[in-house]
């Protein structure tokens, strides 16, 4: 009597908890969970497979055994049933509260929902009426097809959920061979990035299974980022939430990948952390690194590509190669782990023939040779065919002549050699005829005519002839200089120093924002530089024999009029509040990085802000100082209005300016400064309004949202 008691309990239980689910289930779009209910939905995956487990015992014990009048079959065949319907139901329960933490994708967790609700009330039907179907075998077969059918849904899209779509079945098709990629065509973020992400990463970062409402498939949803904003900043600590995540310790909840998953090796966090550092680009090839980029030399380790080569000699010793780097000579291993080695050389005042003597201790190991721009001679060529492992040569605007390149016959494994801007002829090629594993020659810009370059590629089929130079002039480029200055607003004037540690180098600058030249622009003599106006000061370096430095520049303020007090009508976001108020006049400017407390952020209102003076003031002028990163969703505002006057109650509109706004991404994030120009006129109290974007562009990956403005200083005059 006390089982029997105990089997209706939860014979009612398991009908209050259908109705319960089927109710909850038909409007889980406004189900708010509570915190406790939240640890209940957790423990779903640990409950999910009883049921499973107790079902299918269910449908083989009422198909398969025979003896249905027997009190024994009919006891175990009850506890079976109820049972499993019993804990399908309480787990499609907790899979209901899981589903409301957000993250999953719509149709999936529908199918997913609906087939557990399926499980629960077949499985509480078959039940009830279990008697009828002993009795009907039909409808016990359809009992049993329809248990395992939505089993097998629910079961397929919960993996789906879990683990992203096609989890079942690439254990048992063939591996994908990866694919081999030329040199010169493969991509740092396609070939190098992307296959980590898609590793380690994707599978819970998908359209099927978003965490933290991230997806990573494509480049656009890359730069969006997530719930908690961007990956990547290049110019935080950490490079940003990414790194962050990834460098946690393992126990963390936060680290990433979660415990229990394929964690990333040292090779591709380093890989991750460079391409973030250098500001990422998806576009980019690996060729165009330089030549001892970590990147580059990564790839060449993990890539398949078209210049695989199998080496037989052993590598070098790691001192030797170290001592041989020098201000005007590089030596670097092509790969990691790769015996094979690299050498270029710079600065061709610097240049002597002993420098290439210098190198037999390695000649062996030498595989490519960079001496373009080399005042390189005739007799030099029996110290370079020493290196009889070479594959690559670049002889490019030498000043050899041409007539005693038979040296280089030894060179047996020579593939790539380059002559552009030399003064060779067409008689001085003879010898390439012994050359069977050269594939590409370089004569641009020498004294071989169109027709015998048509003749040449005629008898040598096998060799790509190239009558215009593509590439081959690398030489070095020099750093940009270091702005060192005491402060970037003041208030008469302050003094900046432009470091350049190259010898012989001239740093020459502008005070105008517009780029310096080698001939006019001012030098920098390596003393300070004062500065008594705002101004952009921009700064190149040069030397002749190598490429001049990329543009550096910084922006100097004056500060003019300084407000008494100053009130924020609307207050910032709390995440970007600055110090509040006095974040507008603290003579404090930010940087790129927006979640310093330099910045006021803005996005569901208007910047508002009154100044206030105890004396009235002659302005002309007011600059809003702005942060633009596209990649943050931070864009120039969409207007900005200077309202002044004597008082609350006069008030005039001084100027309206609507910024030009970006028509594309790939900008990188920089400080942007908008100046309003009014005619003088005394002031006793400001008024400046700054509108954000209210909806992003259309080229823009969070196209329609609210666009971000990023304040840090106001300057008056």
């Amino acid at each position: 009597m006390t089982g029997h008691r105990w089997s209706a309990f939860f014979n009612h239980l398991c009908f209050a908890l259908n109705c319960l689910l089927l109710f909850l289930a038909l409007f889980s779009a406004h189900l708010q969970v509570p915190a406790a209910l939240q640890v209940v939905g957790r423990m779903h995956p640990l409950l999910l497979h009883f049921p499973i487990v107790l079902l299918l015992a269910a449908v083989v014990w009422e198909t398969a055994v025979q003896a249905k009048s027997n009190p024994l079959f009919r006891s175990t065949g009850d506890g079976l049933l109820l049972s499993a319907a019993v804990s399908a139901v309480v787990t499609a329960l907790m899979g209901l509260f899981l589903s409301r933490e957000g993250g999953y994708d719509e149709e999936t967790l529908f199918w997913h929902k609906w087939s557990g609700v399926a499980i629960a009330l077949v499985a509480w039907g078959w039940y009830t009426w279990r008697n009828f179907l002993r009795r009907a075998n039909t409808p016990a077969r359809l009992a049993a097809i329809m248990s395992v059918g939505a089993l097998l849904v629910a079961g397929h899209q919960g993996a789906t959920l879990t683990h992203g779509e096609n989890y079942l079945l690439p254990p048992a098709a063939l591996a994908p061979q990866q694919a081999r990629v030329p040199w010169e065509e493969a991509l740092v973020f396609q070939h190098l990035v992307r296959p980590i992400l898609e590793a380690k990463c994707m599978g819970c970062h998908n359209a099927t299974k978003a965490k933290g409402g991230l997806v990573m498939e494509t480049e656009a949803l890359l730069l969006q980022g997530g719930k908690n904003g961007p990956l990547w900043d290049s110019t935080a600590a950490q490079f940003g939430l990414l790194l962050q995540r990834i460098h946690l310790p393992l126990e963390e909840k936060e680290h990433m990948p979660p415990k229990g998953k394929a964690q990333l090796t040292a090779a591709e966090i380093t890989i991750l952390r460079h391409w973030i550092k250098s500001g990422p680009n998806f576009t980019q090839k690996i060729v165009d690194l330089p030549a001892n980029d970590t990147l580059r030399l990564l790839a060449a380790d993990r890539l398949l590509t078209v210049e695989e080569d199998n080496y037989s000699f052993v590598a070098a010793d790691e001192t030797a190669v170290r001592k041989l780097n020098n201000d005007y000579r590089v030596v670097y291993p092509l790969a990691i782990n790769s015996p094979a080695l690299g050498v270029e050389f710079f600065g061709a005042a610097a240049f002597k023939s002993e420098y290439l003597s210098e190198l037999r201790g390695i000649k062996e190991q030498v595989v490519s040779l960079n001496l373009h721009n080399m005042p390189v001679r005739d007799e030099d060529l029996p110290a370079i065919a020493l290196f009889t492992n070479l594959r690559t040569l670049h002889l490019s605007a030498t000043a050899i002549t041409g007539t005693t390149l038979g040296e280089l016959k030894n060179l047996q494994a020579l593939r790539k050699l380059s002559l552009s801007s030399t003064a060779v002829k067409t008689t001085d090629l003879e010898w390439l005829r012994a050359m069977p594993k050269l594939t590409e020659l370089y004569l641009w810009n020498t004294s071989v005519t169109g027709q015998e370059l048509a003749d040449w590629r005629q008898q040598l089929p096998h060799i790509r002839i190239e009558g215009g130079f593509q590439g081959d002039t690398v030489v070095a480029k020099l750093n940009a200089a270091i702005i060192a200055g005491e402060r970037q607003v003041f208030t008469t004037s302050t003094k900046v120093k432009l470091k350049n540690f190259i010898r012989g180098a001239v740093v020459r600058y502008t005070l105008d924002g517009s780029q310096p030249d080698s001939l006019t622009s001012l030098i920098s003599l390596g003393d300070s530089i004062s500065i008594d106006h705002a101004c952009v000061l921009t700064t190149k370096t040069f030397l002749p024999g190598w490429i001049s430095s990329d543009v550096a520049s910084r922006s100097f303020y004056k500060a003019g009029h300084r407000p008494d007090s100053i009130v924020l009508v609307r207050p910032p976001d709390p995440k970007y509040k600055g110090e509040g108020a006095k974040t507008l006049a603290n003579e404090k400017v930010g940087d790129t990085d927006a979640n310093t407390n330099k910045w006021l952020g803005y996005r569901d209102n208007d910047l508002e802000t009154l100044l206030y003076f105890r004396q009235p003031v002659q302005l002309s002028s007011v600059s809003v100082s702005t942060l633009v990163d596209l990649g943050r969703y931070i864009l120039p505002a969409q207007q900005i209005e200077i309202w002044g006057g004597t008082g609350s109650q006069d008030l005039v509109l001084l100027k309206r300016l609507r910024p030009l706004q970006p028509t594309g991404m790939g900008a990188p994030a920089s400080r942007v400064s908008f100046d309003c120009t009014f005619g003088s006129r005394p002031i006793s109290m400001l008024k400046i309004m700054v509108r954000p974007v209210p909806k992003l562009p259309a080229w823009h990956p969070g196209k329609g949202e609210r666009g971000w403005v990023f304040v840090d200083e106001m300057f008056l005059n």
